[in-house]
């Protein structure tokens, strides 16, 4: 299993053949595996990963945590099958995962949070169409309309209404490897991923 993670720097187009592609450039590592869980002691197989080391210091908690393998930004985990254990697959806290792992051509998972829209209305956040600009509304395009009923006399639980947009977890699934530089740990992925510029993706097989 291959797996890493990354951070989003710009979209761009690669030349593929005769065909121009868009693409993603996701800086993929190096990172450092700073924890391992297994099923017998955590009740599932994970592995813990660190990106980014640019922190100066880290608070007393997580610098026991890491154990002094470096002042990482970011720490997050990746679920393994119960079936292929930690000890099995080679893995030791300390150990490098870097862009080596992916080749051109492999097909990866990405998941990151998406772009935060702030507090929208219901046309834009639920794609309502809105109210007439006739018989009596003209100033009220778009508002949800009746959002209760009768009997209960209250707004249901789960009612489509306006509120925060975005910032949500995405992930985008066989999204295709086209170019892999890896001298500079830079990750070319065909199309689009979660997330603004600088956003941190999780990247697996």
């Amino acid at each position: 299993m291959a797996f890493i993670l990354g951070k989003k720097l710009k979209m761009t187009q690669i030349w593929d053949d005769d065909k121009i592609l868009s693409a993603t450039l996701i800086q993929a590592g190096p990172a450092v595996i700073t924890q391992i869980r297994s099923k017998e002691k955590d009740g599932y197989n994970a592995v813990q990963i660190g990106f980014d080391a640019t922190r100066k210091k880290l608070n007393k908690p997580l610098k026991g945590h890491v154990k002094d393998l470096g002042n990482f930004r970011y720490l997050k985990e990746f679920r393994l099958s119960d079936s292929a254990s930690p000890a099995e697959l080679a893995f030791k806290i300390g150990d490098s995962v870097d862009i080596n792992l992916f080749q051109k051509g492999d097909k990866v998972k990405i998941s990151g949070l998406s772009k935060g829209k702030g507090f929208q209305g219901v046309v834009k956040r639920h794609g309502f169409s809105g109210g007439p600009k006739t018989h009596g509304q003209k100033n009220r395009l778009r508002a949800p309309g009746s959002i209760g009923s009768t009997a209960p006399q209250r707004v249901l639980i789960g009612r489509k209404m306006a509120g925060r947009m975005g910032r949500e977890k995405v992930t985008i699934k066989n999204l295709k490897v086209i170019n892999i530089d890896k001298d500079n740990n830079i990750m070319a992925v065909k199309g689009a991923v979660p997330g603004p510029k600088g956003m941190i993706l999780k990247i697996s097989q």
